[in-house]
């Protein structure tokens, strides 16, 4: 599903504990680490989408985390050129438009599963302080990921 602009709807989590360490995965079988993200469904909400990447990726449940906030608006990014499926100049797809939430783990490190889902996403997992993904995250991505951890750091001070 795209909007009209050749944008996928798109959700991403930023998972905090009670540290304020950011949770960090690696794709499964590459070298590329990022945040929990994910499609919206036809006619789902990003929260409900949200819940769903969470398990899905993570193995967590709503009762695992508080959900502190959220982007306003969506923030977009586009894939290289090298990075497109295009099949045969059909596809006007671009990149994704995200909203990005902020959550707090209230449950437990062992609540954790990669393997929920028939194609786990990630293999592997760790904390990182909350401004280090800037450093380590793919080049295209790092712009949208400066807005959304800028928007919902406030969220992070005032939820502290």
């Amino acid at each position: 599903m795209l909007d009209q602009n050749g944008y996928r709807p798109n959700v991403g989590i930023v998972l905090c504990n009670r540290q304020n360490k950011v949770f960090w995965a690696c794709r499964c079988g590459q070298r590329g680490w990022q945040f929990p993200q994910g499609g919206i469904n036809y006619k789902e909400s990003p929260e409900a989408a949200m819940f769903r990447e969470l398990h899905e990726e993570v193995g967590l449940h709503a009762h695992h985390v508080d959900v502190l906030g959220r982007t306003q608006e969506w923030l977009y990014y586009d894939l290289p050129k090298q990075f497109l499926r295009n099949q045969q100049g059909k596809s006007n797809f671009r990149g994704q438009k995200q909203i990005w939430y902020l959550l707090r783990l209230t449950g437990q490190e062992s609540d954790f599963n990669l393997d929920c889902s028939d194609r786990p996403e990630f293999d592997d997992w760790c904390w990182l302080d909350y401004w280090e993904p800037l450093e380590r995250v793919i080049e295209f991505k790092r712009e949208v990921y400066e807005q959304a951890l800028g928007e919902l750091q406030k969220l992070l001070e005032t939820n502290s």
